[in-house]
């Protein structure tokens, strides 16, 4: 049967018209005269699809949803109703499938709001289907007597991932990548052969910081300050804000002689570190967060450095997060992490919290890698 564009256009909203009436038998019968002329665009497909579900046609309905996406394959609302056919029909594995692809195509997008609310239905399904499989492997495990409390905390966490209790975090630095190196968030401080130099001079570094806050703060200034010349994003709301400072025995490869003299233990201490000495580079000083200042989640420049924090001053209610992992600062116990994956700190205390910080090369790197890195970077404008 031929049919013309304002007959197929007719024949379409009498089809509308009947599904709205509440007559999908009626509305499927006028969409199929249009498949069956030929004419049928993605549209028909979808409000055919739509009749046949509620005409209780799974079988038709789901051959519709074919021909949609067959036209269309980056159809959202294709994809969750195709995902619903083949939940109704227990073939979970392709319902995930199905709406796992639908909630990346949407990512992002704008969208009407009963989409929008599909969506977060097909998003539910996924995190509790995820959730059974889970509990299903964990109750294997344990029969294997691999109870939590035995897993490796790799391993655990691949299955919090799996069961959306945890995001997967990756390397983002806003300005030089590196490419190829694991994407780990705390390093283990016993990986480092320098490390106990370092702690065990903690309590000397701590007796001198807390003779130089003594005479006061004013040598500490903003970590995050506003050049005319450079201008910086705010979202943390710490630009030019003594909320955030640093005392810098370092800065940007550049040494205070004075601080370095008034310092000697953690200038010594420092040195059995890899510091990168190269442009711009190390940086070495002491970080002063304020009762109540909370420094919200950002990311590095670069990640063929780690950085290094040295608990000095710690309060109760203090904490720190880097991708899905949250630690509390021990004074004297190194935090050694790759800031180019999202992190945040927090002060909740009634009392000023103060680590040593300084950056170290990425252990991963070869010789020959860190020569062409400090290379790369010896062009200031790089820096």
């Amino acid at each position: 049967m031929q049919l013309s564009n304002q007959e197929a256009e007719r024949i379409a909203k009498e089809g509308v018209d009947a599904l709205q009436r509440g007559q999908p038998a009626l509305a499927r019968a006028r969409f199929e005269t249009i498949t069956q002329s030929g004419r049928a665009n993605g549209q028909i497909w979808l409000l055919l699809a739509v009749a046949c579900r509620s005409d209780n046609d799974d079988d038709a309905e789901e051959a519709a949803l074919d021909q949609l996406l067959a036209l269309e394959p980056q159809a959202v609302r294709g994809h969750i109703m195709k995902g619903d056919c083949r939940a109704r029909a227990d073939d979970e594995r392709s319902a995930l499938q199905r709406y796992e692809i639908a909630l990346l195509i949407a990512a992002n997008q704008e969208l009407p709001a009963d989409l929008r609310a599909e969506l977060q239905r097909a998003e539910t399904w996924v995190a509790q289907f995820k959730a059974r499989v889970v509990e299903q492997r964990e109750a294997k495990l344990r029969a294997r007597d691999l109870p939590p409390e035995k897993r490796s905390r790799r391993f655990q966490h691949s299955l919090d991932i799996l069961a959306g209790r945890r995001r997967i975090f990756v390397q983002e630095p806003t300005g030089y990548y590196v490419p190829e190196l694991p994407q780990v968030q705390f390093f283990d401080p016993a990986d480092f052969d320098w490390v106990p130099t370092v702690e065990a001079a903690a309590g000397a570094i701590k007796r001198e910081i807390i003779d130089l806050l003594a005479t006061g703060t004013d040598r500490f200034r903003p970590y995050m300050q506003a050049h005319m010349d450079k201008p910086r994003a705010d979202a943390n709301h710490l630009l030019d804000s003594i909320d955030w400072s640093a005392l810098f025995l370092v800065e940007n490869g550049k040494m205070s002689d004075d601080i370095v003299a008034r310092c000697p233990r953690a200038w010594e201490a420092v040195q059995a570190a890899p510091l990168p000495r190269i442009v711009n580079s190390p940086t070495v000083m002491f970080s002063l967060l304020r009762a109540g200042a909370r420094i919200a989640p950002h990311t590095g420049t670069h990640n063929a450095r780690l950085i290094c924090h040295l608990p000095l001053i710690v309060p109760p209610d203090c904490g720190f997060r880097v991708g899905n992992d949250m630690r509390q600062w021990e004074e004297g116990k190194l935090l050694i992490f790759d800031d180019t994956i999202e992190h945040e700190a927090w002060n909740n205390s009634s009392e000023d919290r103060v680590v040593l910080i300084f950056d170290i090369w990425r252990p991963e790197l070869s010789e020959q890698e860190r020569d062409e890195i400090a290379a790369f970077f010896a062009d200031p404008a790089l820096g």
